[in-house]
């Protein structure tokens, strides 16, 4: 059986010394650039070199983010970073971007590829798309379950998310931070958009909720559910963290290691509750199963707190101007970290005894005093967020071994040799001719002592074998040299190990020409929600108008311009018939490229003419580009604008996610009206709700409005242009309509 992997993450050189010596079986980082943790410290390229050596030398592989979304203009920056880490011999690249990938795959054939859980891997069909691009592996989408994760019945390696931050939005992909922070989360500068504090409202009425981070979830932990996952046949564990502290990295990676050895040594796995207490001091935001074992919502959600909240620790049992008396449930140490139920936090500098006497610590039951030095008025509870004596054992890196077999041969009359082998790498050193001892002889323990005298090496000696002659003279410094000289010479063998042998092909992409310029007629899509919106499009002679109501489309399917939405949460296709389909994830491409008119939608993520490329040559008939792409970054593209379909108007979806709020699932299946919700942010921001029984949609709280670009995109060859409806009048459709043909005359 082949062993499941652990991989943990690494935002900084600390951090993968924590990952590596702690156990993990591969890294994943980023660069300084083209990584989805922006604001991670990150790796220099110099930095990127020595982490691929240090990784190599224990034997742990080492991915490399290039998971955002690529513009045309990066694309030669980006293939050339791709060309070192290949010649640098990184193990695989982490890609989210569809022409990327198509690119690697066709200039460096031997690269390995996986794909980020932002490519939205959620079904076979997706999946397989994956592999035929030549992916290796998948990182699946955190919303699977592990029933259907095992049915994903496709050969590819399957790679989860076993612990860490959780993203509300479905496969992490999600518009919000970029629509209303001006940072793209597809470009690895997320503002955490979901972690904010929101009210929910049914039209103009607040409606009650027991917390304020109303899309917050709680931290992924799945340590006591090795076995099953084990056993669902996933290749790769993955801990989310980049942003995390070395500490939190290596101490859930040693949690990792040593549950995921112990289902190998004995079919179970024993978690004690103060390993447990330990991953919560590290971070969390409360704990949950996720998805994979079909979390309840209340136990997917903290919408009381975004922060980490650590453990209890304690009662306040009084407050004053000067100091903050507490009766302590953990042992509380000087310099730990605390938050009281308020949301005040400090660090505990200087600690009493009931007595009032200056101490290191205070012990479980005992009366704990403390400096009011926050200005605290009143508290009921406080909770220790910092454990400064776990961090400081934490620091302490336990020392990570390589096994390695040693064989010595000292024959008279021959040169002395020295090998060493790791079971793959073997070096071997050869000495002076060996002699016959004219006074004492060195015994064969003793050679055996200084050849397997492996100190603060990398190595440990698994078996010492000497093949000696008799009576024989051997100078100690010989050995130790020829020792010495071996083990250098092994470290920079496994230091320089390359995965796969490096290849370049010089690729010419056949769209990369100059953009066709040729101005055409003006052709209008229509994204509908409603029948009468649809039959204002039918009176107005909207060319392509996008239905998700599968119902709706049915009524209408004669109609030549009127296409099918698919859901972008879709997991297991129905066989759906449709001759015209919007296909709004890859999946969608697959199931229907050959059999209907597909267009692809901006859920797509196209930036660049790789991508558009890709999805023409599956049978794609249009490419809707990202709303993230701006007029330049179109204006860059290299291929045929045609085929190319930009959204000009609309209220766009920000979000997707298969959490919903309690009291709108509750007035869904009583059938009442559960329309009108609306999320509220700051002032006057409100953000449109819509459930469709399966997941929840959020709206931008605004409507975008590039109509008054239209001229420009004309210019550069667009014709086909969208508008996205979401709860306009048949005089405001028809009004926005007037307006884009005015323009475009």
């Amino acid at each position: 059986m082949k062993k499941v992997e652990l991989l943990s993450p690494a935002g900084s050189m600390e951090c993968l010394y924590q990952a590596v010596q702690n156990g993990a079986d591969a890294v994943y980082l980023g660069g300084k650039k083209f990584g989805a943790r922006k604001y991670a410290s990150n790796f220099d390229y110099n930095q990127m070199v020595d982490a691929i050596k240090y990784c190599h030398l224990y034997g742990v592989k080492i991915y490399v983010t290039v998971n955002t979304i690529i513009f045309e203009e990066e694309m030669e920056e980006v293939l050339k970073y791709v060309e070192f880490l290949h010649e640098n011999n990184v193990d695989a690249l982490i890609v989210q971007d569809l022409g990327l990938i198509r690119l690697l795959r066709s200039t460096f054939p031997n690269l390995v590829i996986h794909a980020s859980t932002q490519c939205h891997n959620h079904n076979s069909e997706s999946i397989c798309a994956m592999k035929e691009l030549g992916v290796s592996r998948v990182v699946l989408a955190r919303e699977l379950s592990k029933e259907e994760i095992k049915n994903i019945e496709v050969d590819i390696e399957k790679e989860v998310f076993v612990h860490g931050a959780l993203c509300v939005s479905y496969s992490g992909c999600c518009l919000f931070s970029s629509m209303n922070g001006g940072r793209s989360g597809n470009r690895g500068e997320c503002v955490g958009s979901c972690r904010l504090p929101y009210e929910l409202y049914k039209k103009e009425k607040k409606i009650k909720t027991d917390g304020k981070y109303l899309l917050s979830t709680k931290s992924l932990c799945t340590v006591e559910y090795i076995k099953d996952l084990i056993e669902s046949g996933v290749s790769s564990f993955k801990i989310e963290g980049r942003m995390k502290s070395p500490e939190y990295v290596g101490y859930v990676t040693r949690i990792y290691r040593n549950k995921i050895d112990d289902y190998y040594k004995t079919g179970k796995t024993v978690v004690e509750e103060e390993e447990l207490s330990n991953l919560k001091k590290l971070y969390n935001r409360e704990f949950s199963s996720g998805y994979l074992f079909h979390s309840s919502l209340k136990n997917l959600m903290n919408i009381k707190t975004s922060n980490h909240i650590g453990v209890a620790l304690g009662k306040v049992i009084s407050v004053d101007k000067k100091t903050i008396k507490i009766l302590v449930e953990d042992v509380l140490n000087q310099e730990d970290g605390i938050r009281f139920d308020n949301d005040k936090g400090m660090i505990v500098n200087k600690l009493y005894n009931e007595k009032k006497e200056l101490v290191s610590s205070i012990q479980k039951g005992k009366i704990a005093i403390l400096d009011n030095k926050i200005g605290l008025l009143k508290a009921k509870y406080v909770r220790k967020t910092l454990d400064s004596k776990l961090v400081r054992d934490l620091n302490r890196l336990p020392a990570r071994k390589v096994l390695v077999d040693i064989v010595l041969n000292a024959k008279i009359d021959c040169f002395l040799e020295l090998v060493i082998t790791d079971g793959t790498n073997t070096v071997i050193e050869y000495g002076s001719k060996v002699e016959r001892a004219v006074h004492i002889p060195i015994e064969e323990e003793r050679m055996m002592n200084q050849v397997s005298r492996l100190g603060n090496t990398p190595f440990e000696c698994h078996s010492v074998i000497v093949h000696a002659d008799d009576n024989i003279f051997i100078p100690i410094k010989e050995l130790n040299e020829l020792r010495r000289t071996c083990i250098d010479k092994l470290i920079e063998k496994r230091e320089h190990d390359r995965p796969q042998p490096f290849k370049k092909i010089a690729y010419m992409e056949k769209n990369e020409s100059i953009p066709m310029k040729k101005k055409g007629s003006l052709s209008l899509a229509m994204s509908v929600r409603n029948e009468k919106q649809l039959q204002v499009a039918l009176q107005e002679r909207i060319d392509s108008i996008y239905v998700d109501d599968y119902s709706l489309y049915q009524k209408y399917e004669t109609m030549d311009n009127v296409y099918y939405r698919t859901k972008r949460t879709e997991n297991h296709y129905k066989d759906l018939v449709a001759r015209n389909i919007l296909a709004t994830e890859l999946g969608a491409v697959m199931k229907y490229s050959e059999t209907a008119n597909v267009v692809s939608d901006y859920f797509l993520n196209v930036v660049n003419s790789s991508s558009v490329a890709y999805l023409l040559e599956k049978g794609v008939k249009r490419v809707t580009l990202s709303l993230e792409s701006s007029f330049d970054n179109i204006k860059n593209m290299k291929c045929d604008m045609s085929n190319i379909e930009v959204v000009i108007y609309g209220r766009i979806e920000l979000m997707i996610t298969k959490y919903a709020f309690d009291v709108l699932l509750k007035e869904f299946a009583l059938e009442k009206d559960a329309s009108g919700y609306r999320l509220k942010k700051d002032f006057q921001h409100f953000y449109p709700i819509t459930y469709d029984g399966d997941v929840m949609h959020i709206m931008d709280c605004k409507k975008i409005d590039f109509i008054s670009n239209l001229k420009s995109y004309k210019d550069i060859g667009i014709t086909y242009y969208r508008i996205e409806l979401f709860d306009e009048t048949e005089l405001e459709i028809k009004n926005v309509i007037k307006e884009i043909k005015r323009k475009y005359e």
